[in-house]
């Protein structure tokens, strides 16, 4: 009897043993994997950003899957944005119409549904030389509209695993309707949809079908307050399908001599700068600037006064604070500017003949030598000018 009881009270012990060994290897497998899941940082950021738009949103988002869960990492809250239209100098019109066409839409859908030509547009496209404004146009429309920005980055799309890319494309898309108003935002849009080839890789050409597909709102709602908004300084790339996709387009050139004076004092707001600055003579000396050029002559500019400080320290001078940014700083500032501009573009140029002259294929020249002359007569002229204004 004592030993039948011995050997019952041995299995039990035994099974106990078994289990809770079991129960820790499973923990520390669990642990193991969540530690080697390559995607482990991006969820957890997903995660921290899902509960913040839901507390904005004032509704929880459970509802999504693992793929939406990843792709709310590029989720920009509006309240966060702090680029408004009247952070943009110039522009007037096109802030005007951006307002009438995408904007109000979403602010006010109700004056929208009336009918099929008043349907909210479903893409634009803001296109132009790099740094005209074309980024901040797109923050400052979200912000205007209250919309969630999706601001979708490529890299975020791929994936090791056949088929997730498409996955994670339609993830875009499904989170944007549940998040609606929502604007969905593709910078350097030629890079991603640009024109179909017979090079390209499968899963680049299944990944843009995909997401044409979800565009037209095959299996999404038609009616959700979604939209594309794409830039680019390359439209000529873009597949002919995607342009049909964004019927309206905005071409965000230079700033002429007024935008580009609009443009210095929203730089120079709230810094301090000496009333003798004159804006409408620094826009007339910035002919071919944008307005990321004339933010990097403020910025260059707001260094002299610095510099005059620490020099008076050196001989022993004491001030009591930095002087205001004057017309001068401006100037030399801008005179700097324009000297590497004019070797960027003679630099250029001389690329740009040598790559004719070798050929595009690098076989024969594509260019023949009247052409090249003309080329080299030119950027002759243009050095001398540059010496002359020198």
């Amino acid at each position: 009897m004592g030993a039948g009881e011995g050997r019952h009270t041995r299995l039990i012990q035994e099974l106990v043993l078994y289990a809770a060994s079991a129960a820790l290897s499973f923990v520390v497998l669990v642990a193991g994997l969540k530690q080697l899941d390559p995607n482990r940082d991006a969820a957890k950021k997903a995660l921290e950003n899902k509960k913040e738009i839901s507390k904005r949103l004032g509704r929880p988002l459970s509802q999504t899957n693992q793929y939406e869960d990843m792709i709310a990492s590029d989720v920009v809250n509006p309240d966060h944005i702090d680029v408004e239209f009247d952070s943009i100098g110039g522009l007037e019109g096109i802030k005007q119409s951006l307002y009438e066409l995408v904007i109000l839409p979403l602010r006010r859908p109700e004056l929208f549904t009336h009918g099929k030509l008043l349907s909210p547009q479903k893409g634009v496209l803001l296109y132009g030389p790099p740094g005209t404004g074309k980024t901040m146009l797109a923050k400052a429309i979200a912000k205007e509209s209250g919309a969630v920005f999706i601001n979708l980055k490529v890299s975020n799309l791929m994936s090791k695993w056949f088929g997730d890319a498409q996955k994670l494309v339609s993830a875009v898309f499904t989170l944007a309707e549940k998040l609606q108003p929502a604007i969905i935002f593709i910078d350097e849009v030629d890079s991603f949809l640009g024109t179909r080839r017979t090079t390209d890789h499968e899963a680049m050409t299944n990944m843009k079908t995909e997401f044409m597909s979800m565009w037209d709102g095959f299996t999404t709602d038609r009616n959700a307050r979604v939209m594309v908004l794409a830039a680019t300084n390359r439209p000529g790339e873009l597949d002919e399908a995607i342009l049909r996709r964004l019927p309206q387009a905005f071409e965000i050139g230079l700033p002429d001599c007024s935008e580009r004076a609009k443009i210095l004092k929203v730089i120079l707001k709230g810094e301090r700068v000496d009333d003798d600055v004159d804006y409408k003579q620094l826009a007339e000396f910035c002919n071919g600037f944008s307005g990321s050029d004339l933010l990097e002559i403020c910025k260059q500019a707001a260094y002299f006064p610095l510099r005059d400080l620490l020099q008076e320290e050196e001989k022993g001078n004491s001030l009591a604070q930095v002087r205001l940014l004057n017309q001068s700083d401006l100037l030399t500032s801008l005179s700097a500017s324009k000297k590497v501009k004019a070797s960027r573009s003679g630099f250029g140029s001389v690329n740009s003949l040598l790559s004719k002259l070798r050929g595009e294929e690098g076989n024969a020249s594509s260019l023949n030598t009247e052409e090249a002359m003309r080329i080299l007569m030119n950027l002759i002229g243009n050095m001398q000018t540059q010496v002359q204004e020198e």
